[in-house]
């Protein structure tokens, strides 16, 4: 059972809605009143079939508006067992179109609109960068995809992993849930990130992730992609341990080691990576 820890948080909650659904938002602020500050989308984990909006209280969508100002969007987009691809990606989408179009009234810079999640959510993250990218409506500045849940296919740390949290079993299951017919299948980067062909354009990048659970060869290649491409990106990798496990034991010398480089990550590009808005 969850344990939300809302202090130092202003919230609020409203909804869009997007091909007809009902998409709630979850709004995270500082308790001042923010001014000029970074705009996180903030989509929470559980292998696109599980997970709630409120969990952005318990990873690292908290330490962003407490420990740096940032106003957070957490949408409560639709589950894949019964709403699959692509629904919780325009869902997303949405999300940060709302985000654009409301910035200065929620106290957000417009020219730091960032994404970021945990599994899901990180593959959600750099779905919506690419996805953004190739809309053109929308410039995100920054991406913080952690250890997300990008790739389709098995790979060398995920064919065979029976790690607790997730493992082989639990990712096939996501996947065919979320991809029904098309898990196996060269499907669009929008669907499963590690698909992309072209990295050019993406936004920057920070992630981290351990070696013994099943996303850390997707999450690497994908970060050595982007630097491929000539887009800054790093990633900090932790020996054994097992997915998320900065939410599981964030007061574990691990724990606190992620959490203190991923604040600092943050507040690196909260100084550094902006991306100004077209006109319309």
């Amino acid at each position: 059972m969850y344990r939300f820890n809302t202090k130092g948080i202003r919230s609020k909650r409203t909804s869009i809605r997007v091909n007809g659904l009902r998409v709630p938002l979850l709004i995270l602020q500082p308790i001042s009143k923010p001014k000029n500050a970074p705009g996180v989308l903030w989509i929470h984990g559980g292998g696109y079939m599980t997970g709630m909006k409120e969990m952005a209280y318990i990873g690292r969508a908290a330490d962003l508006v407490r420990n740096h100002g940032a106003v957070v969007i957490a949408p409560g987009y639709h589950l894949s067992l019964f709403h699959p691809y692509p629904t919780a990606l325009k869902d997303c989408y949405g999300a940060l179109l709302y985000m654009k179009k409301h910035a200065r009234e929620l106290g957000i810079n417009p020219s730091q609109i960032m994404v970021g999640g945990e599994s899901a959510g990180g593959g959600l993250a750099a779905a919506i960068s690419m996805y953004a990218r190739d809309k053109g409506e929308v410039n995100i500045a920054f991406q913080m995809p952690l250890y997300p849940m990008i790739d389709n296919f098995d790979t060398d740390s995920s064919r065979d992993n029976h790690a607790k949290v997730w493992n082989t079993r639990r990712n096939h299951q996501a996947w065919a849930v979320y991809l029904r017919k098309n898990a196996k299948k060269e499907v669009s980067p929008y669907a499963a990130p590690a698909r992309q062909k072209d990295y050019s354009g993406l936004p920057p990048a920070y992630t981290f992730v351990c070696t013994a659970e099943p996303f850390y060869c997707e999450t690497l290649t994908y970060i050595n992609n982007l630097k491929a491409a000539g887009i800054p990106a790093k990633v900090d990798v932790y020996e054994g341990l097992y997915h998320a496990f900065d939410m599981s034991e964030p007061d574990s010398p691990a724990g606190k080691a992620a959490i203190k480089s991923f604040n600092k990550h943050f507040a690196y590009a909260k100084k550094h990576y902006f991306a100004d808005q077209k006109s319309k």
